[in-house]
C-alpha cells in the first residue's frame, strides 16, 4: 500500500508534585514572586484582518490539536464535544457527543476523526457517528495521526499503536524504552513520504507504517541533569516541515532539524521554549518560555530576530500566515508578527480565556480556539 505524505502543562504517569512541578514551569503568572505579563504596546494594524465568524465548542481543558483537512476543521471540547466545522463559514458539518473526556485530539484525513478519551480509548468517528472504540494500555496526550486508512497513537509508555481506519483492528505496536516522566502535552507525529516520524523521548524516529518497524533515529536532545524533570526532553508539537525537512522543539533543552528522507540530523541549537515550532522555507518561529518570541534560520539555526514585547504572557506555539506569524495569548488576544522582522502588525480579540490550541490556517481563515470553547475564524482583508 502506498502512503499519502501528509499535507500537528504538566507532567503525567508517577508523581502528583511533578505534575505540580511542570504546570509551573509552562507559565502560571499568579503569585508575588512570579514575572508579571509584559503590558501590550499600542498597535497600527499593518496587516488588516476581520472576524468573519464564531461558534462554540466547550471548555478544552487537554492539549487540543485543531486538525484542518480542505476547507474541514475538527475540533473537540474536554467533555466530549467532537465537531467537524466548515471553515469559511464555522457551520457545523457534524457534531457528536462522546459521552466521556477527551484526553488528545483531534486527528483527521478529512474522513475519519480520531480522539483519546481519559479513559484511554481511541475513538475514530466519520460523517457524525462513531466508528469504533479501542482501549489503550496507557494514557496519550498527543492526537491520533490519521492517514493511509489507518489510525496512529502516540501513548506516554512511548509506544506507538496503529489501528486500521474503518474497523479499529489493531495492526501493530512498536514499543520503546519508557521514561519515568513524560509530559501531559501534545507530541510529534507526522509522515514524509511513506515514512512515519514520531517524536519518542528527545528524538525523531522514522517508522515504517506497515509494520512499525523503525527506519532511523536522529536526536534533537539528550538528557541531561541529576533527577528525572532536569532529565525530561520531551518533543513537543508542533514541527514545521518543508519537504524533507522536518524541525522540532525538545522541551525546554533545543530545538533542530532533521532530514527525514535519510534521517540524519542537520543542526540543534540550545532552546527554552515549552511549545512547538512553526516555519517557511527560509525561517524558523518560536517562543521562548519567558515569552520571547524568535525567528532562527532553517539552514543553520542561527539567530535572525526576536521580540520581546510579549514576555511571560503564556504563548501558544505560532502559525505562519501570510506576511505574519500568529500567535496566542493567555488573554485570548492573536497577536501578529512579521516574519520579516517579528514587528507588531496587528493584534485580534477572541474571549478573553487563554488561546488553548496553536492557531490553525485553512484556507485563507485564521482559526483560534479559546479556554472557554470560543472558535474564531479570521479572513484578512
Amino acid at each position: 500500500m502506498i502512503y499519502q505524505s501528509f499535507k500537528p502543562l504538566a507532567l503525567a504517569v508517577r508523581a502528583p508534585l511533578a505534575i505540580i512541578l511542570v504546570a509551573a514551569l509552562a507559565g502560571c503568572f499568579g503569585g508575588a514572586n512570579k514575572p508579571q505579563p509584559a503590558e501590550l504596546q499600542a498597535v497600527t494594524a499593518l496587516v488588516s484582518a476581520r472576524q468573519s465568524w464564531n461558534t462554540r465548542i466547550g471548555q478544552v481543558n487537554f492539549p487540543l490539536d485543531v486538525s484542518v483537512s480542505g476547507n474541514s476543521v475538527g475540533v473537540a471540547s474536554g467533555e466530549g464535544t467532537v465537531a467537524l466545522l466548515d471553515a469559511q463559514t464555522g457551520r457545523d458539518l457534524w457534531r457528536v457527543d462522546l459521552k466521556t473526556p477527551i484526553a488528545a485530539g483531534v486527528g483527521s484525513d478529512g474522513k475519519i476523526l480520531a480522539v483519546v478519551t481519559k479513559t484511554n480509548e481511541v475513538v475514530a468517528m466519520q460523517d457524525g457517528r462513531e466508528l469504533w472504540r479501542q482501549k489503550l494500555n496507557a494514557q496519550a496526550f498527543t492526537a491520533p495521526f490519521v492517514a493511509g486508512a489507518r489510525v496512529f497513537v502516540l501513548a506516554a509508555d512511548r509506544s506507538v499503536n496503529a489501528f486500521d481506519g474503518a474497523t479499529g483492528r489493531k495492526l501493530w505496536t512498536q514499543q520503546r524504552p519508557n521514561e519515568p516522566l513524560v509530559l501531559r502535552q501534545s507530541g510529534v507525529m507526522l509522515a514524509v513520504g511513506d515514512t512515519l516520524v514520531v517524536g519518542l523521548a528527545g528524538r525523531l524516529a522514522g517508522l515504517n507504517p506497515a509494520n512499525g518497524s523503525i527506519r532511523w533515529e536522529a536526536p534533537i536532545a539528550s538528557p541531561r541533569g541529576i533527577n528525572d524533570v532536569e532529565r525530561l526532553v520531551d518533543l513537543v508539537g508542533r514541527v514545521s516541515r518543508d519537504g524533507d525537512n522536518v524541525c522540532a522543539r525538545a522541551f525546554q533543552a533545543s530545538i533542530g532539524c532533521v532530514n527525514a528522507a535519510r534521517g540524519n540530523l542537520l543542526w540543534t541549537k540550545a532552546a527554552h521554549g515549552v511549545q512547538g515550532i512553526h516555519g517557511d522555507d527560509r525561517l524558523l518561529f518560536g517562543t521562548e518560555a519567558d515569552g520571547t518570541v524568535i525567528a532562527w534560520r532553517r539552514t543553520d539555526g542561527e539567530r535572525a530576530w526576536s521580540n520581546e514585547h510579549l514576555r511571560y504572557r503564556n504563548l501558544s506555539a505560532p502559525l505562519v500566515a501570510g506576511r505574519s506569524v500568529v500567535i496566542g495569548d493567555f488573554t485570548g488576544y492573536l497577536h501578529l508578527l512579521s516574519r520579516d522582522d517579528g514587528s507588531l502588525l496587528n493584534r485580534l480579540p477572541t474571549d478573553g480565556s487563554a488561546i488553548a490550541a496553536a492557531p490553525v490556517l485553512a484556507g485563507n481563515t485564521v482559526i483560534a480556539v479559546t479556554h472557554n470553547g470560543g472558535i474564531y475564524g479570521f479572513k484578512p482583508e
